[in-house]
Order: C-alpha cells, then structure tokens, then sequence
C-alpha cells in the first residue's frame, strides 16, 4: 500500500487540562479513541508541567516513551533512582510504574497498548541546511514525525511537505516509505512509530 501522509498543524490537535498544566494530543489511534476510557492502541501527545513536582497518571496497561522538548525533568520510578532527561532524551518505562516527576517542562510522549501494540520514539537534530533520513521500522503502520522547533523539509518519492514548529507529519502505510530529512533551520524533530503486536 502506498503511504498516506497528513499534515497536523496545531489547530488540529486536543487540548485539555490537568492538575499541572496542559495536555495537548498530537494524534491517537484508532482516530476518535477516547484517550479517558483507554481505548486506544497508540496516542502521542505533549503536556506542559507547570509544577515543580507532579506524579504521573497510573496507565497499567501502557508501555510509554518520554522526552521533554523544553526544561529538563528528573524521574523516579517506584521510588527507585533519578533520572534526568534533557531536551532530546527519550526514556521508555512501564505506564503502570508509580512515576514521581521533579522540574518545569514541556514534555513530549508515546503510549502503547501492552499486548496489542508495539513501537519506538527517538529524536533528530538538524543543523540549518542540513540533510539526513529516517527508515521506518519494517513493521510500521504510522509514523509521526513532530517538529519540535525550527523548521525541517520531509521528502518522500516526489512529495515533500514542509514542517514548521509545532506542526507534524503523520505517515500512514508506513513501513517502506523511506523519509529524507533537511534542515531549513536549526531542528529538533520528534518521531513515533507505532503498530500491531503480532
């Protein structure tokens, strides 16, 4: 099947408020899941902790990836050690962990739906006129590639989408669809990708 590609500007995104700040759902599968009922298989999304110190909801039937796209954040799970993320930094943990959360932030995060769903998130920095690829995994079925800052160009075949801060390409029929990357400014992109547990 040929990749599917949408582009998601900000106004396209779910906001909603929690006890320490906001919440702002970038994509979530199936489209129209319901992320308070946890019924769905993936979702990506970013919060903005506006408390110095903050506990993570308990999602014991996730498997969750973090990052923090401005401010650092210090973790502990289970009152285990600390672990500080920087920009960039990704941590995957068990979504059911009691997580303890220390540090301003704006954070960045997968989940994955133990059992049912597989997948990764990592980080790409682009230099301004810089030129770099992203290979999904062979098993991908999406792929959302979000910019975090700056600005970046994607190129897939003869297509190409432009991306500027806080915009995303979401990539469906993913798994051949070999990006190239290139940097129109300093960039910092955030990929997930995601699909079924077999």
């Amino acid at each position: 099947m040929e990749p599917q590609f949408t582009l998601l500007k900000p106004e396209d995104y779910v906001k909603t408020t929690w006890a320490g700040g906001v919440t702002t759902q970038l994509a979530i599968s199936p489209a129209g899941a319901d992320y308070g009922a946890r019924d769905f298989l993936w979702r990506v999304s970013s919060a903005t902790v506006s408390l110095d110190e903050s506990d993570f909801t308990s999602l014991p039937d996730y498997r969750r990836f973090i990052s923090t796209l401005q401010g650092d954040m210090t973790l502990s799970h289970n009152g285990g050690a600390q672990l500080t993320l920087h920009p960039g930094d990704v941590h995957p943990f068990d979504g059911g962990d009691s997580t303890h959360s220390l540090g301003r932030c704006t954070d960045f995060n997968l989940m994955l739906r133990k059992g049912r769903a597989d997948g990764d998130m990592r980080s790409l920095r682009l230099s301004a006129g810089s030129v770099g690829s992203f290979a999904p995994d062979p098993r991908a079925e999406s792929v959302l590639l979000f910019c975090a800052e700056g600005s970046a160009e994607v190129s897939c075949g003869d297509r190409t989408v432009s991306l500027r801060a806080w915009e995303s390409l979401l990539v469906e029929n993913a798994a051949d669809a070999a990006l190239s990357l290139r940097g129109t400014e300093d960039a910092l992109l955030m990929v997930a990708q995601a699909w079924h547990s077999k």
